[in-house]
């Protein structure tokens, strides 16, 4: 293929449905073959659908509906409570059998990853490699996925997505014009509705026209990303596999709230939990945060993100928690409702190089403060994350449930793949 004249071959796969999939793995007897949605998470309403199977689809039944639309589109839907300790032993396996072919895997989320499979002749050409993967992610975990196949990460990406389940696709840049160019710009990977939309509005409507389009105006309307989107729509992509992905650039979390909040003690206590959370994730990495962002959306789904550089890089919940609070006491009136909340830190980097000033009240405290984070923390890594909290953590909100890892996670974090804990042959 193609690939073989620039030097590359890589693989993109994405395990389909794989929420669903993995308790059709787990449970044949109840759910293989059935039409099934994961939902019910009350921190996501009580009740969207996070993802479906291919049976629920094929009823109509999608991500983001409300368990109701989805029942009576699908009266027989069985719901499934999302389990992401279960699904993190899954990710875990896929990937240990895509490195068993080549150690060059960038995991991108819980459910996808790229392989460049350039060295890896020995097993096969690439279209045998990708028949025995499918195959043994079948029989060994009894999963569907479909595998792209392409020179670059942009194409096999597109190549995954064109044919769903269980499917092999190759996309060579020669085939570009005749099946990319007459679809629409959004269908381009990585470019979404609103750069889409500006697009439109410059009359440059489907991924050829974007192709053809004249490089210095697409620069100057959108920079260097007018550059990069000119070259993707010619399937141009020189973006290396990066196995060993780089650290974490920023930690959060946000909480979809069941009720909207008003009052000020209300989202304190949301975000003393999101704090809590967020703070442990960064220890944990040895990592020290030098901006605090929050996230906030009103019911109409209205979001404002507010953020604040701190005057010394900080581990320390208490101070990511008072920052918090007032970003949201400046830039929140009141009694004005909050659906949804979050916190995310920024400006990280590595605590052990990186040089922190103290004050003279600081210097005698921080040593305190630290000890005592160690302390909690070690108790939390043993006992459970509610083992050590504090009177404002105890709520009944769905803040608490960040606390619970075998509910809370979402497709795009993959703190667990950085885990210095050693695969085992019982990851699944």
């Amino acid at each position: 293929m193609e690939g073989k004249r620039n030097g590359r071959v890589i693989l993109h796969m994405d395990m389909n449905a794989f929420y669903c999939s993995v308790h059709a793995a787990e449970e044949p007897g109840i759910y293989k073959g059935k039409a099934t949605a994961v939902a019910g998470s009350v921190e996501m309403r009580k009740g969207i659908v996070v993802t479906s199977s291919y049976e629920a689809r094929a009823r109509g039944v999608r991500t983001g509906m409300t368990v109701r639309q989805a029942q009576n589109l699908c009266p027989e839907l069985l719901l499934i409570r999302p389990d992401f300790d279960l699904y993190r032993r899954y990710s875990k396996a896929f990937l240990r059998i895509s490195r068993s072919y080549t150690p060059l895997v960038e995991a991108m989320s819980i459910d996808e990853c790229y392989m460049d499979i350039t060295g890896s002749g020995q097993f096969g050409t690439p279209l045998e490699i990708a028949d025995e993967i499918q195959r043994r992610v079948r029989e060994d975990l009894s999963l569907p996925c479909s595998i792209g196949i392409a020179p670059n990460k942009l194409l096999a990406k597109m190549a995954s997505d064109m044919r769903k389940p269980n499917a092999i696709t190759v996309l060579r840049r020669r085939d570009v014009p005749a099946l990319l160019w007459d679809k629409p710009c959004q269908t381009l990977f990585g470019i979404g509705k609103k750069s889409a939309e500006k697009l439109e509005r410059m009359n440059i409507r489907t991924i050829g026209q974007l192709a053809n389009a004249d490089a210095k105006m697409l620069a100057d309307k959108f920079g260097v990303y007018g550059e990069w989107m000119k070259r993707a729509a010619n399937g141009i992509d020189n973006s290396p596999v990066e196995p060993e992905r780089e650290a974490a650039k920023s930690i959060g979390h946000t909480t979809t709230l069941p009720a909207d909040l008003t009052e000020r003690e209300q989202y304190r206590h949301v975000l003393l939990n999101l704090a809590d959370q967020t703070t442990r994730r960064l220890r944990k990495h040895g990592m020290l945060s030098s901006t605090v962002s929050i996230t906030i959306r009103d019911p109409d789904m209205k979001t404002i993100t507010r953020a604040t550089t701190l005057d010394a890089p900080t581990e320390s919940t208490d101070e990511v928690y008072r920052v918090a609070c007032s970003l949201m006491d400046r830039h929140w009136k009141s009694g004005q409702p909050v659906r949804l909340l979050g916190i995310t830190l920024q400006g990280l980097s590595e605590k052990k190089t990186t040089p922190v000033q103290l004050d003279l009240f600081s210097y005698e405290e921080a040593p305190r403060k630290e000890e005592l984070n160690k302390v909690m923390d070690r108790l939390r890594d043993k006992y459970g994350e509610s083992a050590v909290l504090t009177a404002g953590m105890l709520t009944d909100d769905p803040s608490s449930l960040i606390r619970n890892k075998k509910l809370r996670g979402t497709s795009l974090q993959t703190d667990f793949l950085r885990d210095k804990d050693p695969l085992n042959e019982n990851d699944y």
